[in-house]
């Protein structure tokens, strides 16, 4: 296998820092459809500015950074990912297999959910405020977590209401 020198390398073009790398213009296109950030409120998108109205983000809303972002999109996940561990593992079968908390597994399911829920949001809300890059990729994961942790939610209600009545 051949390697290359570092003349070589050298000589490949470098896309200047904040351009975009890929080439646009080999397939025919006259600018870069994907965008850092949005920047002021003129440039966002249409489908920016309904998810902003959506969300009740304001224009003028106070910038988070796209590190804080990321770190409560984590924390979201942290809590999402807490919430299952403790429906399919925990409660089912370690905490019987040792004669504790039986029967509590739908309680702590609706209460995890919720935050959960409420924690998504609050993410998604924050990459919309930040502009960040990747927030309508964030958006479509949170929103998927949303949409099976609704479902947890009712089957956790209808688990509790078969057991009341």
């Amino acid at each position: 296998m051949e390697s290359a020198s570092v003349t070589d390398l050298a000589a490949e073009p470098v896309a200047p820092v904040g351009a975009c790398p890929f080439p646009h213009q080999a397939l025919g296109a006259t600018s870069c459809p994907i965008t850092a950030t949005a920047g002021t409120p003129g440039e966002r998108s249409k489908a920016d500015l309904m998810a902003r109205r959506l969300l009740r983000i304001a224009d003028q809303a106070p910038t988070v950074s796209a590190a804080r972002a990321q770190s409560t999109f984590q924390k979201s996940m942290l809590i999402s990912a807490t919430r299952c561990t403790l429906t399919y593992v925990v409660f089912p079968f370690v905490a019987p297999a040792i004669g504790f908390a039986t029967g509590v597994g739908p309680w702590v399911g609706l209460l995890i959910g919720t935050v959960a829920i409420v924690c998504d949001v609050f993410t998604v809300r924050r990459f919309f405020v930040a502009d960040h890059r990747w927030r309508w990729h964030f958006s479509a994961i949170a929103g998927s977590i949303i949409v099976l942790l609704f479902v947890l939610l009712v089957q956790d209600i209808v688990h509790i209401a078969s057991r009341l009545a």
